[in-house]
């Protein structure tokens, strides 16, 4: 009886364990490759709920700046875009509800409030070295993807097995 009562509570803690282990419940800023079997990276979010995603345009090779936070509903809001150069690609002026800067030489385009459920982007694979700010760190994502690599950007809330599995880009610097 002794041992059947072992069993038991052992069956139901290895159970329980396993169970947890995939209860989706540690929300990160997720790096999802698109065509490859790469791993997925991935920064836990806890207290900081903004992140920038800078690269270097590839016609007037000058550094853009896309600050995003994340809203309440787990969705992506850019807040804010830096660029250097008026030049093809790059915006002329502010949308409605938008403020236009000049500041110290660079353009800004504030209060924006586009906002987004996950975004695409490709890891440069020649000039663009696409980075990750976040906590005011800079993380080269050629560190972690493949140059050429498309990507989603989302917020999700991760279990402990993907947690495992994936690879944390605070870390992996």
């Amino acid at each position: 009886m002794r041992k059947l009562q072992i069993f038991l509570s052992l069956s139901i803690f290895i159970m329980a364990f396993i169970f947890l282990a995939f209860i989706p419940q540690h929300p990160a800023i997720v790096f999802q490759p698109n065509y490859t079997k790469e791993k997925l990276a991935y920064i836990q979010v806890k207290d900081e709920k903004t992140f920038q995603i800078k690269y270097t345009h590839s016609i007037h090779l000058s550094d853009v700046v896309e600050s995003y936070k994340i809203t309440p509903s787990q969705k992506l809001q850019q807040y804010e875009l830096m660029y250097e150069d008026f030049a093809i690609g790059m915006p002329s002026n502010a949308e409605e509800g938008e403020t236009f800067q000049q500041i110290n030489g660079s353009y800004y385009i504030k209060n924006m409030k586009r906002i987004f459920p996950f975004f695409h982007i490709r890891i440069g694979q020649v000039i663009a070295n696409h980075r990750l700010i976040y906590n005011n760190k800079e993380f080269p994502l050629s560190r972690t993807f493949e140059p050429g690599t498309s990507l989603k950007v989302e917020i999700r809330k991760l279990n402990y097995f993907d947690l495992w599995k994936g690879v944390n880009i605070l870390e992996s610097i």
